[in-house]
């Protein structure tokens, strides 16, 4: 049988319709975007105690977290009169906030696609330009609403009164690099579609693209999977602290602003990988206590399997979380794979896949934060004000590790998916 257009041509039998995603989807997606990541940023805010900013600034500090968080650029800045100067900068990711608006991206780009087999390439770049098109509008809006200036107390010692003595009110004020801000939120957004279609295996893809199902839609799916079964783990531990220790509203915060942060890195400090950072002045990590310990040093400090071992033996859990999930992942990706794909090429996809991810996470896991405050040309004055932390990777190290543990992890993932029947297998018992 075959059934005609709209425009009267006859569409063959068993074609489907092209689906429906106009503009009034996409604004669904986008806006249900933004609004989601706004209020995950604004719950952690709130419990982290930025609600009692001064001058009205939550809501501008909400926009700038969500720009933050798709990758674009906050500017801070400051002074204290004439005699006296604040200088600031802040360089760090709210992960959680980030996840949020990709996992509601990628549900609202994917949604009138389900169900098909494959796309036109026009068809995919239509509809991902009209998401793309309404999230720079929104975009724009949201990096010219994320600017404030506020007064930061110095109290009522002596620091304070050498303020008042000089006119010395810090000022802090932070503001959006518009233009950079957008050209990134626009190639954030890009990836989280590319990754979509990756990681769906129901999601179309053009003709010319459907040979590179076999290796990268299962790794793709599998990398999704461990990085998502960490933040779970994350959020259960989480709990279990904030139930048995208390400080529930720091540990909401965590959760809200910066899981991710903390447990993606954790991820490859369990496969061996090292980080550096310095913790200095009133600035802390959210973090556990160990970790802060390790980072509270005149010097820098290595961040490792060894050096976190010394304070508390329980960090190996790490590696044998780490032992576990992977394989778990590896399992996965194969059982997604076709049967006719060997082991030793689940070997290579899974070496390759986690190679990729470590990158990743070494990339947008960097914190780095420092004030001062400093009068007549002294710097840094102190008083509980000035403060420096950062914490960055070993990049290559991390990722050097990250190809044997692929390998390893993918040749056994894929024999113990051995009895796991997949596409394209035909029992012993069936006819071929």
């Amino acid at each position: 049988m075959s059934s005609r257009t709209p425009s009267g041509q006859v569409r063959p039998s068993g074609e489907r319709a092209v689906a429906r995603h106009g503009w009034a989807h996409a604004l669904v997606t986008v806006v249900g975007a933004l609004l989601a990541m706004a209020v995950v940023s604004a719950l952690g805010l709130w419990a982290a105690g930025a609600a009692d900013l001064p001058d009205g600034a939550f809501a501008p500090v909400v926009a700038a977290t969500v720009v933050t968080a798709v990758g674009g650029t906050v500017r801070l800045s400051g002074n204290a009169g004439d005699l006296a100067d604040t200088q600031a900068d802040l360089t760090v990711i709210p992960l959680s906030v980030t996840l949020t608006g990709a996992l509601v991206i990628a549900w609202g780009f994917l949604r009138p696609l389900r169900h098909r087999a494959v796309a036109g390439t026009a068809e995919l770049a239509g509809w991902a330009a009209r998401v793309a098109a309404l999230w720079l509008l929104a975009l724009i809006g949201v990096t010219l609403a994320a600017r404030h200036t506020f007064d930061i107390s110095l109290g009522d010692d002596a620091l304070g009164d050498l303020g008042d003595l000089f006119g010395a009110s810090p000022r802090i004020g932070f503001t959006t690099d518009v233009p950079l801000s957008v050209f990134v939120g626009v190639v954030w957004l890009a990836g989280v579609l590319v990754l979509a279609l990756l990681v769906s295996r129901r999601a179309p893809l053009p003709g010319g693209l459907l040979r590179f199902q076999t290796s990268v839609r299962p790794a793709a799916y599998a990398m999704v999977a461990l990085l998502l079964a960490y933040v779970v783990l994350g959020v259960v531990i989480a709990l279990v602290v904030a139930a048995t220790r208390g400080r529930a509203a720091e540990t909401f915060a965590v959760i809200l602003l910066g899981l991710p942060n903390l447990v993606w890195p954790a991820l490859t400090v369990g496969m061996g990988a090292t980080w550096t950072g310095r913790v200095e002045g009133p600035f802390g990590l959210p973090m556990p206590h160990v970790l802060d310990e390790v980072l509270r040093t005149p010097d820098i400090s290595e961040l490792n399997l060894r050096t976190l071992s010394e304070r508390d033996g329980r960090v190996w859990w790490l590696l044998v979380a780490a032992v576990v999930l992977l394989l778990a992942a590896a399992f996965v990706m194969a059982a997604r794979s076709p049967a006719r794909v060997r082991a030793w090429q689940h070997a290579l996809h899974m070496a390759v896949a986690l190679a990729l991810t470590v990158f990743m996470i070494c990339l947008v896991g960097r914190v780095s934060a420092h004030y001062g405050l400093s009068v007549l040309g002294i710097g840094d004055l102190g008083g509980g004000l000035a403060g420096e932390l950062f914490l960055r990777p070993r990049l290559w190290g991390a990722v050097g590790l990250a190809v044997p543990w692929g390998l390893v992890t993918g040749f056994a993932g894929a024999l113990l998916a051995r009895h796991v029947r997949r596409r394209g297998q035909v029992r012993p018992d069936e006819p071929a």
